[in-house]
C-alpha cells in the first residue's frame, strides 16, 4: 500500500499491509491474521476487544516499530498478506457470467441484523450471526453476492445486571473510526446520501460499507443532520418497540436499500429477503420496473420468479403486522406508482386468516417470491401449516415452501486449538473441503488424550475469561459482591459444566432446569460428581416475562444452597459467545416445541467437541443420531408439560450425562465421553456448516432462478 497513512500514523511504511487487513473482516475468520495483530502486542490486542482497528489507532509507534525488524514477523506478514491479497484478485462466475462484471452481482442479500464481530454490534441474536455466517461463506466460495443493512449507531443495547437482577440496558454510541467500517464517498469527495423514494416528509441515508473478504455489505445512517430529529432515529437501535418507528426502519432497509444499490450503479439479477424486515424491497422492485414501461402484472411476475423469501420465525407474534393507518400515512403517495389503489395496495399484505390485523409482511413476502423456504426440515412443516391459507386451494404437504436448514461458518466458529489438532490428523487442507463428510471419519484418528485435553484446556479458558469479568466489573463498576458471585468467579473448571446461552424469551424456558429445585441441588451438591450450569443472554428490553426469567435465574444463584454452581454473565454477544461454544461440556436447549425454526448455537458447540442434551425441535430434530449428545422431550407434540420435560431433563443427567462424565480411568480421561465428542464432530461437521447451506441455496433457488432469467 503506497502513500501517507493517515489512519494509522504510527505504522511504519514496511508493515502498511495490517491497514489493509484491518479494512476488511477476512481478518476475523482467520487465525492466521488475527495472529499478526497479537503479535505486535498481546497486551494492546487484549485491551482493543480483539479489534485491529482500534488497536493500531492506539497503539505507541516504539511497540511497532519492534515488530517491523523483526525477521520472523515480517516473515510471517508477508505469508498472510499475500493470501489475503490472492485472495480478493480471485474472481469467480459461479452463477453468472455477467457477475463477473465490476459493479455486478448475482444475488443482493437483504437483512435487518448482521452478527459480523462485536466490535460491530449491529445483531440481536440468532438471524444476525446466521446472516453474517451466510455472507462470510459466499465471500469463501466467491459467490457474487452484494449485502444490504442498518448502520445501528447505538446497536443493539449492553445489558446490565442490578444487584436484584433486573435486566437494564445501556445505550453506547458505536465508535465508527474504531471498526472496519468505511464511508461510501461519491464522486464530489463527499460520503454518499441517498433519498428514500416516494417518503414524504423526506428520509435520508448515508451509505457505510463493511467489506466482508469478496462480500460488500452496504450499511444504511439516517443519524445526519439533513433529517429532522425523528427521522435521525431510524436507524439509532436495533428492533424498537415503536410500531411506527419500526415501520419507517423497514421502510428505509425495503425502500432505501433498493436505491442505494441504484444510486452506485450496482446491478443484480436476483433478491434474497433475509426474514420479513426487507420485504418491502420487492415493492420497490416492483415500482422499478413499472416505471420503465412494464405492466404491473408482468413486473409482479418478474419480481416473483427472481426473489427468494426465508422465514425464521415459527412463532406468530415474531412476524411484523402494521396497522392499516400507518400503511396508507407511510405509503398513500407510492401505490399509485404501482398503479394500484388503496384496496388493491392493502390487500397485498393480508393474510387470510387475520384479514383485519393490518398489513403482515411475512404473508406479503410469500405471495411476492416464487422462492420461499424455512431454516430447517421441523420448521418447513410448521411453516407450510403455518401460513396454509395463502394457498388454500393446495393440500399442506404441497404447500411451495421449502427448507434449507441453517449451518454454521466452520472458520468463524472452530476454536484454532481445535484446528490444529484437526490439522494434524485430518490434513492440512480440511477446512478447505469441511463439507466432504468422508473427511470427518478421519476425526476417529485423534488420540482421546489430545483431545480430551484441549478441551480441557477451552474450558479453564472459558471460564477464566468468566472471572476476568467480573474482575473487570468488580474494579470499574465499584460492584455488589452480589454481582462478583453470581458473575462466575466460584466455577471450578474440574466439574461437568453445562452452558445455555440464547435470547431470553418465554418459550426457550430457560429456567426449566429449576423446576424441582431440591433435586437440582442434589445435583449441584453431589461430593464425588458435581455439576455447575452458565447461564448467559439477553432478554428484548421489551419483555418483561423474560427479564423475569433471567431475574429469577439471578436469585437462585444467589442462594448459597447452590453451592455457587450457578452463573450468570451479563452482556451475552459474539465474543463471549466463542468462550461458550468452545469451553462448556454441555450445551443445553430446552425450548417449547414446535417453537424453535432451527437454531444454530447447538452446531457451534458440537463442532466444537460440546455435546448437545436438546429437546427434538429445529435442527437437532434433524442433527440427533442417538450416538452425538442426549434428546429429550415428547417428539411431535405441541401441548408440552414443563413437569414432564424436566423430569426427563433430570433422569437423563442421573443416569446417564453425570456417570459417563466422571467415569474416569487411573490416566483421569473419560473415555466413554470423548468417543460422543468425536461422533458430535463427525455428525456436524459438513451437515450442518455454511458451506453445505449455501450451495443448497444455489442449487434450490438461485441457479433455477437464473437459468429461468435465460430462456
Amino acid at each position: 500500500m503506497e502513500g501517507e497513512n493517515t489512519a494509522f500514523p504510527n505504522l511504519p511504511k514496511t508493515l502498511l499491509g495490517l491497514s489493509e487487513l484491518a479494512g476488511n473482516l477476512w481478518w476475523s475468520w482467520h487465525p492466521e491474521a488475527r495472529m499478526l495483530f497479537k503479535m505486535l502486542d498481546r497486551q494492546a490486542w487484549k485491551d482493543s476487544g480483539h479489534n485491529p482497528v482500534k488497536m493500531l489507532k492506539d497503539i505507541p509507534k516504539e511497540i511497532v516499530q519492534g515488530s517491523a525488524t523483526d525477521a520472523g514477523y515480517l516473515q510471517q506478514y508477508d505469508d498472510v498478506l499475500a493470501r489475503f491479497r490472492k485472495e480478493r484478485e480471485e474472481k469467480s462466475c459461479l452463477l453468472t457470467e455477467a457477475s463477473c462484471d465490476q459493479n455486478t452481482y448475482a444475488v443482493a442479500y437483504f437483512c435487518a441484523e448482521y452478527g459480523l464481530h462485536h466490535s460491530i454490534p449491529f445483531y440481536a441474536g440468532g438471524l444476525g450471526f446466521l446472516a453474517s455466517d451466510f455472507i462470510k461463506e459466499c465471500s469463501d466460495l466467491k459467490v457474487p453476492l452484494v449485502a444490504v443493512g442498518f448502520m445501528y449507531s447505538e446497536g443493539y443495547f449492553r445489558q446490565r445486571i442490578r444487584e436484584d437482577g433486573w435486566q437494564e440496558g445501556i445505550d453506547e454510541m458505536l465508535d465508527l473510526d474504531s471498526a472496519s467500517i468505511t464511508r461510501v464517498m461519491g464522486n464530489d469527495g463527499k460520503q454518499v446520501v441517498v433519498k428514500v423514494p416516494l417518503v414524504d416528509p423526506p428520509i435520508y441515508v448515508a451509505v457505510w460499507q463493511i467489506t466482508v473478504g469478496h462480500v460488500p455489505l452496504y450499511l444504511m445512517d439516517t443519524a445526519i443532520e439533513i433529517n429532522s430529529p425523528w427521522n435521525r432515529g431510524i436507524s439509532a437501535h436495533l428492533y424498537t418497540g415503536d410500531i411506527e418507528q419500526r415501520l419507517r426502519q423497514e421502510v428505509v432497509l425495503g425502500l432505501g436499500g433498493q436505491e442505494v444499490l441504484r444510486t452506485l450503479g450496482i446491478k443484480y439479477f436476483l433478491l434474497h429477503l433475509n426474514e420479513g424486515h426487507p420485504a418491502f424491497a420487492l415493492l420497490e422492485r416492483i415500482r422499478e420496473k413499472v416505471d420503465q414501461g412494464v405492466s404491473y402484472e408482468e413486473a409482479i411476475q418478474q419480481v416473483q420468479t427472481t426473489s427468494v423469501f426465508t422465514t425464521h420465525t415459527p412463532v406468530p407474534a415474531g412476524h411484523d403486522v402494521f396497522p392499516f393507518h400507518l400503511m396508507e400515512k407511510y405509503f398513500s403517495s407510492y401505490w399509485p406508482a404501482l398503479t394500484l389503489d388503496h384496496d388493491s395496495f392493502l390487500q397485498l399484505g393480508i393474510h387470510p386468516e387475520e384479514p383485519h390485523a393490518g398489513f403482515n409482511m411475512t404473508a406479503f413476502a410469500m405471495k411476492m417470491s416464487n422462492y420461499r423456504n424455512a431454516v430447517s426440515n421441523r420448521h418447513g412443516v410448521v411453516a407450510r401449516r403455518m401460513w396454509q391459507s395463502l394457498w388454500p386451494e393446495l393440500k399442506e404437504e404441497s404447500i411451495p415452501i421449502d427448507h434449507v436448514t441453517n449451518g454454521v461458518h466452520i472458520p468463524t466458529w472452530i476454536e484454532p486449538k481445535l484446528a490444529l489438532l484437526f490439522n494434524k490428523y485430518l490434513g492440512s487442507r480440511w477446512l478447505a473441503e469441511h463439507d466432504n463428510p468422508a473427511l470427518w471419519k478421519l476425526v476417529d484418528m485423534i488420540p482421546d488424550e489430545e483431545l480430551w485435553k484441549t478441551h480441557y484446556w477451552l474450558k479453564i479458558k472459558l471460564i477464566d475469561a468468566i472471572r476476568e469479568r467480573t474482575r473487570q466489573r468488580w474494579v470499574n463498576d465499584r460492584t455488589s459482591p452480589t454481582l462478583v458471585v453470581t458473575g462466575g468467579t466460584l466455577l471450578d473448571p474440574s466439574l461437568l459444566t453445562i452452558g445455555f446461552a440464547r435470547r431470553f424469551a418465554t418459550y426457550k424456558r430457560a429456567d426449566l432446569v429449576f423446576y424441582d429445585s431440591d433435586r437440582l441441588k442434589k445435583l449441584l451438591n453431589d461430593r464425588w460428581r458435581p455439576i455447575q450450569f452458565i447461564f448467559a443472554g439477553k432478554a428484548h428490553p421489551a419483555d418483561d416475562p423474560g427479564k423475569r426469567i433471567l431475574q429469577r435465574i439471578f436469585k437462585i444463584a444467589c442462594d448459597q444452597q447452590m453451592g455457587g454452581r450457578i452463573a450468570f454473565v451479563e452482556d451475552y454477544g459474539e465474543q463471549f459467545a466463542q468462550y461458550m461454544v468452545h469451553g462448556v461440556d454441555v450445551w443445553l436447549n430446552n425450548p417449547l416445541p414446535p417453537l424453535e425454526a432451527s437454531g444454530t448455537s447447538g452446531m457451534k458447540a458440537a463442532i466444537n467437541g460440546v455435546l448437545n442434551l436438546s429437546i427434538t425441535d429445529g435442527w437437532w430434530a434433524e442433527g440427533f443420531n442417538g450416538k452425538n449428545g442426549w434428546a429429550f422431550g415428547q417428539e411431535g407434540t405441541q401441548d408440552r408439560s414443563d413437569q414432564a420435560d424436566a423430569a426427563e431433563l433430570y433422569e437423563i443427567l442421573e443416569q446417564e450425562i453425570i456417570p459417563l462424565y466422571y467415569t474416569m480411568l487411573t490416566e483421569g480421561i473419560p473415555y466413554g465421553w470423548v468417543k460422543m465428542m468425536k461422533e458430535s464432530i463427525k455428525s456436524v461437521g459438513s451437515r450442518f456448516s455454511a458451506r453445505r447451506m449455501v450451495r443448497e441455496y444455489m442449487e434450490k433457488f438461485y441457479m433455477p432462478s437464473l437459468n429461468k432469467q435465460k430462456l
